[in-house]
């Protein structure tokens, strides 16, 4: 692709192209303009911002994501400028910069304790079994997101959290509105997308309420629970912060996780040899598939920062304070640089520098490990139960710049 052809600001245009021409444009964009500076567009809702540079090397991504405090998140992470009260009730710490964010990841880090982390493990065992059975009663040609992909995330983030089983299809129905970047699937037209996502938020924000309140005082396993009562020098979670992060905990472990999932099966549908490879000793081989599928789908597409001051330099760009950078971790993760034959799914591939789950500093993914543990249970029982699982045509994408999202999928076995 020619560079005068890309417009990463397109949502309309550019973010609903096939994948294939999507890459071409990143692969132009790595080869020839790196770290390239974009109009941002303004919409009925939102007015345009003073535009954004594109990193979409994995070196000046990590090099970026490691120096926190010339590239900072507390401005936001998405590409508009939103009001601060808006960012930090839907980004919690994601939108955060330190101390503060040293405070809240410290304090809910608190509330993972051991016996906590082991009973998530076994929960995910139970689940990711009811889960395949659940996509074996809904038959070949079913919808392998909601049957199964999506379905696990939700269930292991509101089991951990003590949200009844009745309010689990809630809880998806408005984390997909708030990562719906206004798709129409979800938001329908005409509909302010702005106040669809906040109402969105205050619906769950009230559900979390009402269980952190329940939680208040009394003895219990679930996380609210460690997080109403996790203290540190005196110092806990305010209510406000337990909405956030309950938010933020629905939105990034649920959407992200459910993507990789989803289009893991495309990719072993589209590669046949790394499915046999896999089938043929799960144990061995399903850490590297599982790092693969990340690499591949890399489910969140970009995260802003903002520049501190005059004078931060990334390779031979230099910028000023208040200058947006844009990471894109889907381009970073297909950089050659770094990567052998990146396009190729190899799930044999030395995956250790990898930016699926965000580069490394501060704001590395807290849920990684939740993340890769879903994905690989649910694969050996989907794999072991159902073998000649695969993907039928091609997925129905989200239309957004920010989540690599998949609506619906066939699937048949």
């Amino acid at each position: 692709m020619q560079l005068s052809e890309i417009d990463l600001s397109d949502i309309e245009g550019f973010w609903t192209e096939p994948m294939a021409v999507r890459e071409a444009a990143f692969e132009t964009l790595r080869r020839e303009d790196p770290i390239r500076f974009f109009p941002e567009l303004g919409t009925e809702y939102l007015a345009a911002g003073p535009g954004y540079y594109a990193l979409t090397k994995h070196a000046d991504i990590v090099a970026a994501s490691r120096q926190a405090d010339l590239f900072q998140s507390g401005a936001g992470t998405n590409i508009p400028d939103l009001p601060p009260e808006f960012n930090e009730f839907f980004g919690s710490m994601i939108n955060m910069d330190d101390p503060r964010h040293a405070r809240l990841r410290k304090l809910v880090s608190a509330g993972f304790t051991p016996r906590m982390l082991q009973r998530n493990m076994e929960d995910v065992d139970a689940a990711a079994k009811t889960t395949v059975h659940r996509l074996q009663e809904a038959g070949p040609g079913c919808d392998f997101v909601t049957a199964c992909a999506a379905w696990l995330p939700v269930k292991i983030i509101c089991d951990m959290m003590g949200i009844p089983e009745s309010q689990h299809e809630f809880v998806f129905d408005m984390t997909n509105i708030i990562l719906s970047q206004g798709d129409p699937e979800f938001v329908p037209e005409g509909q302010n997308p702005l106040e669809a996502f906040l109402g969105a938020g205050a619906a769950l924000a009230g559900l979390i309420d009402d269980i952190a309140g329940q939680a208040d005082g009394s003895d219990g396993d679930t996380l609210t629970h460690a997080l109403v009562n996790a203290e540190i020098d005196g110092d806990k979670l305010t209510r406000e912060e337990i909405q956030s992060f309950f938010v933020l905990l629905c939105a990034a472990g649920n959407e992200t996780t459910r993507n990789s999932i989803s289009w893991g099966l495309t990719y072993l549908t589209a590669n046949p040899e790394q499915k046999e490879l896999l089938q043929s000793d799960l144990d061995t081989h399903m850490p590297g598939a599982v790092e693969e599928i990340v690499r591949h789908a890399s489910p969140v597409i970009h995260f802003r920062r903002t520049v501190t001051q005059d004078g931060a330099r990334l390779g031979d760009t230099v910028f000023n304070e208040g200058d947006k950078v844009v990471l894109f971790y889907g381009s970073g993760n297909r950089d050659d640089a770094v990567f052998d034959n990146p396009y190729a799914f190899d799930i044999t591939r030395d995956n250790t520098n990898h930016i699926g789950f965000g580069g490394p500093g501060p704001h590395f993914c807290l849920g990684a490990h939740l993340a890769r543990r879903q994905i690989n249970v649910l694969y050996k029982e989907l794999l072991s139960q159902m073998p000649d699982i695969h993907a039928v045509g091609e997925p129905d994408r989200l239309r957004s710049s920010f989540i690599n999202g998949m609506k619906h999928l066939e699937c048949a076995w």
